[in-house]
């Protein structure tokens, strides 16, 4: 039993640095669709390291998309896109329900936080006055089980969003705004959980924090803790000051009330990842790993906003969406906490989680944050993460 205990903690601390490597960002393309009437008219941004990867846009091979290699792909990328997104109505009373037609327009680039998107001019015409869009998202679902579609839509003076793709590749959105808001906070707060979970970098500096939370240091070195209570409290202290901070920049930045730049606070989120993982190394932080939590939760607090940023708040429950949104990422995190706790108690004392977990994951989690610093710092990319 001790053993397979061991097994489990271990492949789930390693794997997520791996991950990590390879996915810090989640994969996500933003779609946004206005109808007057019968008309469609919107615009499709896509990552272009995600286009690059299927469709193979790197034209001469040498690792660097250019606009020229780009534009010379539009019909492709405008035809596969398309390929994986339907509309149709479900009509207003007295008409016929039917599909919309969507066709491209002109093919632009955007720059996101995590780098460039393709953006896609759409315009179209469903076949009826819509009471309602049914839409169908299947983009990169062969490629990528983790990619999500943030859809926002304004529908006469409803604006309205979703979350299309992975276990929903369909959905309807609703004409009149009966339920819209409830059913938004529900969005919100589904899309809170997936981007915590996505977001390795915020997922590891919360567990170089919890690391050290069944253990005390005693004599020059870190000794198990007496009871499982005192571990509670202690993890208790570190999520709260990491909720309620990173809810107050969440909030501000969100609300439009205070934005910082993207690549400032991404650089400073994996700077707080390595001063937590180091702390586990050579304490410095002791007792004081909540206040850490609390003042670092403040930058990644603007880090959570930046999903929000693509997809919006809708205008008719703005605080309930943006509670909902919260109210996941806290459902997120004590998830994470409730499967850690446990675990890291049992193997508190031995050799194998002291060593091992502790001073060796926190190494490889400090090198890894290094890389995502220097990268986010210079703009760059290393070693293909």
């Amino acid at each position: 039993m001790m053993r397979r205990l061991k097994n489990l903690l271990l492949i789930s601390l390693l794997m997520l640095p791996v991950s990590a490597a390879f996915a810090h960002k989640p994969s996500d393309s933003y779609l946004s669709l206005e109808l007057k009437g019968r008309q469609i008219e919107g615009q499709w941004d896509i990552a272009l390291r995600d286009l690059d990867f299927v469709l193979g846009l790197d034209s001469d091979g040498d690792g660097r998309l250019t606009w020229g290699e780009v534009r010379s792909h539009h019909g492709r990328i405008a035809a596969y896109a398309l390929s994986r997104l339907d509309i149709s109505t479900g009509a207003a009373p007295g008409h016929a329900s039917g599909m919309c037609q969507i066709g491209a327009g002109e093919l632009l680039i955007d720059r996101h936080t995590d780098g460039s998107y393709a953006v896609l001019r759409l315009h179209g015409e469903c076949a009826a006055v819509p009471a309602q869009l049914k839409l169908s998202y299947r983009l990169f679902s062969d490629t990528d089980a983790q990619h999500r579609g943030l859809l926002r839509i304004r529908l006469g003076e409803s604006v309205q969003t979703a979350i299309l793709g992975g276990d929903r590749p369909q959905q309807t959105v609703q004409a009149n705004g009966g339920t819209a808001r409830w059913h938004a906070f529900l969005e919100y707060a589904r899309l809170g959980v997936q981007h915590i979970w996505a977001g390795f970098d915020h997922i590891l500096f919360l567990l170089s924090l919890l690391l050290p939370a069944v253990l005390v240091w005693r004599e020059h070195g870190w000794r198990q803790a007496d009871s499982l209570s005192a571990a509670t409290i202690d993890v208790c202290k570190i999520v709260t000051a990491f909720t309620l901070a990173h809810s107050i920049t969440l909030s501000i930045s969100a609300l439009e009330l205070l934005a910082l730049p993207s690549r400032l606070v991404e650089a400073a989120i994996a700077a707080s990842v390595i001063v937590a993982a180091l702390n586990n190394l050579v304490p410095f932080m002791l007792r004081k790993r909540w206040m850490a939590a609390f003042g670092f939760g403040l930058v990644h607090g603007f880090g959570f906003a930046g999903v929000l940023a693509g997809l919006g708040l809708p205008a008719g429950s703005t605080l309930l969406s943006l509670a909902g949104f919260n109210l996941g990422v806290e459902l997120g995190q004590l998830a994470i906490v409730a499967l850690f706790l446990p675990l890291t108690y049992v193997l508190r004392a031995t050799w194998f989680y002291q060593r091992a977990l502790l001073r060796g994951g926190s190494a490889a989690i400090a090198l890894l944050a290094s890389v995502w610093l220097l990268e986010r710092s210079l703009d760059m990319q290393l070693a293909g993460i």
